[in-house]
């Protein structure tokens, strides 16, 4: 089977292995388009659950919907999961980067903190 270029899964689905591989993690089949499997990419340990955004050409911008960050985290407890994420990159390939909760950035502080102390 040859793999589209040009379709907007394709790129989905190499930036969803991008965070799997990044994180171990694992890519939810069918991008969570299921009853049961909700969300692109969860990660059991951390109790996450990702969204991915990704485009299919170089940007320099990306614009983020509430309603995405709203939707992980319906999600992200209708699968018992206490954590949740919105992963985007500017570039198929580029660099991942995640929009995290109040929350979520208060813990990894206070880990950064007490790594460096």
């Amino acid at each position: 089977m040859t793999k589209n270029k040009e379709s907007t899964r394709y790129y989905s689905t190499l930036h969803e292995e991008s965070i799997c591989k990044a994180l171990g993690a694992t890519r939810q089949s069918n991008s969570g388009a299921g009853h049961f499997r909700k969300g692109d990419v969860v990660h059991n340990d951390a109790s996450m659950l990702i969204e991915a955004k990704t485009t299919m050409s170089e940007k320099q911008s990306i614009s983020i919907k509430k309603e995405w960050i709203d939707k992980n985290k319906e999600e992200a407890f209708a699968i018992r999961k206490s954590n949740n994420c919105v992963c985007i990159n500017f570039e198929p390939g580029g660099d991942n980067f995640y929009v995290i909760n109040e929350k979520l950035m208060k813990f990894l502080i206070e880990k950064l903190s007490e790594e460096n102390s």
